[in-house]
């Protein structure tokens, strides 16, 4: 069984990364991510292990973006609605009573 460890949580930091960014820019993201409890640093490995996971940048650049969350969300809800669906039919369908039974549910 193996585990896959996340490189931004509880492993040493041991490189650095430079670069030059507008001063304004720095400041206003410094400000948003402060919001959250982040400094610019921790906010840039969120963003590198988000792409990690998302094999590509972890947000669309388009103006499509909210659509395109939704139809992802939505897609999800379906794939898990399914899901149920194919283990109800699996495991056989139990009435109110036996769920109420299994549950040790009783009337109030």
């Amino acid at each position: 069984m193996s585990m896959t460890t996340d490189p931004s949580s509880s492993t040493i930091k041991r490189s650095t990364f430079q670069m030059r960014i507008n001063p304004e820019l720095k400041r206003r993201a410094e400000e948003v991510y402060a919001q959250y409890g982040l400094n610019l640093t921790d906010a840039i490995n969120i963003f590198l292990q988000e792409s990690i996971h998302e094999n590509g940048l972890p947000f669309l650049l388009s103006p499509q973006n909210m659509e395109y969350k939704r139809a992802k969300a939505m897609r999800y809800l379906m794939d898990e609605v399914e899901k149920g669906w194919q283990s109800a039919e699996a495991e056989g369908w139990l009435t109110l009573d036996e769920v109420e039974a299994q549950l040790g549910a009783s009337d109030a």
